[in-house]
């Protein structure tokens, strides 16, 4: 069963379409990039899920249900934009938003002491959000999305703001919800984040849905059939190379074959072998998520 399934959902502002027929199907304990350019509908499709919007055609399900009230505590959500309460203190802001899911008191206290130590921002408790720098607000803020140990976790730009190590600390944490059977909507624009982080992509554009699937799936389906060979200590090609295969690029460290029809990299390793060129390595040439995503978009408008 789909841990959350959209169908056809379409939201109207005015004259605005935002989403038009979206639909989505997110299986338990999975990592779903939603990505898209600014304006796309990703914010808008994130606050369906959320019931902030209410869709004005088609339907939501979570865990087979039709979506309602009661599903928002299995639900955690981090928008980019910061929303905590700046005067108050770190610890009083978990334990209220904490109240909010039904915890009481001491289940509360239990959590936050949890996450506060797991984190390592114990002796953040007592300072106030406003001290807080960008970074550490972002911790803090991470803390309040899943502290009910929500089924559903949809995080948006939850990098910003960060330094490295504790970007890579959110990481972890990430990868560990996961293992817990955690499924994770993670929405950035930051595509080496989703080569890293995601099993599989959502593009949405206009309010549509342009592109889905494994991601490694997509890059198979996008590649265009070049192959870098790393060639040996002064190794060169020669006439009889050049005149069988399609040459893309050529420097001294290393040449890019672009396969023809009918070709293999086993066709290009076997010339190469043939003609005495030391070869240091081959690969395969995939495309990044950063140049489908560009392609994908660009083809779209």
């Amino acid at each position: 069963m789909f841990l959350l399934e959209v169908k056809n959902i379409s939201k109207y502002f005015q004259d605005t379409v935002a989403l038009k027929n979206v639909s989505l199907q997110l299986l338990p304990n999975k990592i779903y990039g939603l990505l898209g350019p600014n304006g796309a509908g990703k914010t808008t499709l994130i606050r369906n899920i959320t019931q902030i919007f209410i869709p004005d055609e088609g339907e939501i399900f979570f865990n087979g249900e039709k979506l309602q009230q009661k599903h928002q505590n299995k639900i955690g959500y981090m928008p980019e934009e910061r929303g905590m309460y700046k005067k108050m203190k770190v610890g009083e802001q978990l334990l209220y938003l904490a109240r909010l899911r039904d915890f009481t008191k001491a289940e509360a206290e239990h959590k936050i002491n949890f996450w506060l130590k797991k984190l390592d921002i114990e002796s953040w408790r007592y300072k106030t959000i406003e001290e807080l720098s960008k970074g550490m607000q972002q911790k803090v803020q991470f803390v309040a999305t899943i502290l009910h140990d929500p089924q559903l976790l949809i995080l948006d730009e939850p990098f910003s703001g960060l330094d490295p190590i504790n970007a890579e600390v959110i990481k972890n944490e990430i990868f560990e919800l996961q293992q817990k059977g955690v499924t994770i909507i993670f929405s950035t624009h930051r595509m080496e984040n989703v080569e890293e982080i995601c099993e599989e992509i959502f593009l949405i554009n206009k309010g549509k849905i342009i592109l889905e699937g494994n991601v490694q799936s997509i890059k198979q389906q996008q590649k265009k059939h070049l192959i870098r060979v790393n060639l040996g200590h002064d190794a060169k090609l020669n006439d009889q190379i050049k005149s069988q295969t399609e040459i893309v690029e050529e420097l001294n460290s290393h040449i890019i074959f672009k396969l023809k029809e009918g070709q293999n990299s086993n066709d290009i390793l076997k010339l190469l072998i043939q003609n005495n060129v030391e070869i240091a390595g081959m690969t395969e040439i995939l495309p990044t998520i950063n140049e489908i995503f560009i392609n994908q978009v660009n083809s779209y408008n």
